[in-house]
């Protein structure tokens, strides 16, 4: 099953990013053992719910995309020392609170759709949805409490309290035309950088890194994980369906101002300033052209790109002190592999 889902990813990364197509191929066949065992592990973690539900534990579970988060926490541990068991362990925790995200996710966006087939609210409704995902969670810790000392446990609760209360906040932020940046970034660091900055440290810990080497690699995934997040922002209003694998422009549909939009509303005049609060408060998904044409008119796709690559930067300077290795090329790789992404939109755009 992996090994179809890496061919698929690097059939979408040759579609959007033609010119470079092999950075993330290249990154995904030096993890894929590792990804294997996490993907295997994964799906036996059904067989510890109750029969009756485990068909929708499993069909979650299986909504895995392109495992960034198992890819960190093997490239940290890798970097700075030898893997074992426990960081697939650890890797199965973290892909298994991100998936209980995205559950619950689709319940509160409506989503009929995950990754190109029907969401689990979709199928079952919200209320098994909801519970299902509050399992997920519960399953997670279960598995982190597993570990001889409590310190795996009591960061990934920390996390899991981190990224729910980023959801609340972006929740209580739906609709509102006057969000600031810096509410915005704080609930991507949230909301999305929480895990990457956990996946590295974790990764790097079960390796018995340095506090000071673990925090550097924190510090990696929370500016990747960032940069992701902001390049995913550019890519619901600017990219290809293809490409983003849902309905352009979900984001406004949910009410959620991203950054190119909050750089069109800093630069608007009175009348598109009117215009960007209809369509975050009654979005029209036939509006699209017309939001496209005003990021162009106020150019906030390059600013866009600016911050993506200010992010990037720091994500590369949190390595300058981790030794020189495959897997630190691995981790540097995955910067570029973003960097080719954005630049590719760019083209697009």
């Amino acid at each position: 099953m992996l090994t179809a889902e890496t061919r698929r990813v690097s059939a979408s990364v040759s579609d959007s990013a033609p010119n470079k197509p092999l950075e993330w191929k290249r990154i995904v066949e030096a993890v894929d053992p590792f990804l294997h065992r996490v993907a295997d592990r994964l799906k036996a973690q059904t067989t510890e719910f109750d029969p009756q539900i485990a068909s929708y534990a499993q069909y979650a579970l299986a909504a895995q995309g392109k495992q960034l988060r198992p890819m960190l926490v093997s490239l940290a541990g890798e970097a700075l020392g030898e893997l074992n068991d426990s960081h697939v362990t650890v890797a199965v925790i973290i892909e298994m609170v991100h998936l209980a995200t995205l559950v619950h996710d689709d319940v509160i966006d409506e989503a009929d759709l995950r990754r190109g087939r029907p969401s689990l609210a979709a199928n079952w409704g919200n209320e098994t949805s909801v519970l299902l995902g509050d399992c997920l969670f519960a399953h997670a810790l279960k598995l982190a409490a597993s570990f001889p000392t409590p310190e795996i446990c009591r960061a990934v609760a920390s996390s899991t309290n981190i990224v729910c209360a980023g959801e609340i906040l972006q929740t209580r932020s739906r609709g509102g035309f006057d969000i600031p940046r810096s509410l915005y970034f704080k609930m991507l660091e949230m909301k999305t950088a929480e895990l990457f900055a956990l996946s590295c440290d974790l990764g790097a810990h079960l390796s018995g890194a340095s506090p000071a080497r673990r925090e550097n690699l924190r510090q990696y995934g929370r500016a990747l994980g960032t940069a992701y997040q902001l390049y995913d922002d550019c890519l619901d209003l600017l990219g290809s369906e293809a490409s983003a694998g849902k309905t352009l422009g979900a984001d406004l549909a949910n009410g959620k101002a991203t950054l190119p939009i909050l750089i069109v509303r800093e630069r608007a005049d009175a009348a598109d300033s009117e215009r960007i609060r209809q369509w975050i408060q009654n979005w029209d998904p036939s509006c699209l052209e017309e939001v496209v044409a005003m990021i162009a008119k106020y150019e906030a796709f390059p600013e866009s790109r600016a911050v993506i690559q200010q992010h990037l930067a720091l994500a590369q300077e949190a390595l300058a002190l981790v030794p020189k290795s495959p897997a630190r090329s691995g981790l540097l790789g995955l910067t570029a592999y973003l960097t080719e992404q954005i630049d590719a939109l760019g083209v697009v755009y």
